[in-house]
């Protein structure tokens, strides 16, 4: 048995568009991006900040940014000398939210899991 459909997903996902969504989450294979992506999380920062965050160089957080960018993830405002970013919207916060709440969940045994999902659908 499955789970119910969440009631926002009405149809099978064409193959483009399914093309684009693999794309976007392959942006997201590199733990870097993840590390960045969490102090966003937290607020705006600046890149300078966000480059000690993270326990890297300016110049290698700008460049991650660009290709999170790129995808729409982030959004940035300069303010004199100072770039700032942020996630771009509350999707991109719900996404990374999602991911981190549901690794840390304690894993199921298979048996029991399909048990709870075919006695939830009865």
């Amino acid at each position: 048995m499955s789970s119910p459909a969440p009631s926002s997903i009405s149809e099978v996902l064409s193959y483009e568009k399914a093309q684009r969504m693999a794309e976007f989450f392959s942006l997201l294979g590199d733990p870097n991006r993840w590390r960045i992506l969490s102090v966003l999380a937290l607020g705006e920062t600046r890149v300078r900040d966000l480059a000690e965050r993270v326990d890297m160089t300016e110049s290698a957080v700008s460049h991650q940014l660009r290709i999170l960018r790129s995808a729409r993830m982030v959004s940035y405002h300069k303010q004199g000398r100072n770039v700032f970013y942020t996630l771009q919207d509350h999707h991109i916060f719900n996404l990374y939210r999602d991911v981190s709440e549901h690794l840390d969940e304690p894993e199921e045994d298979p048996g029991l899991a399909a048990d709870s999902i075919a006695e939830a659908n009865e």
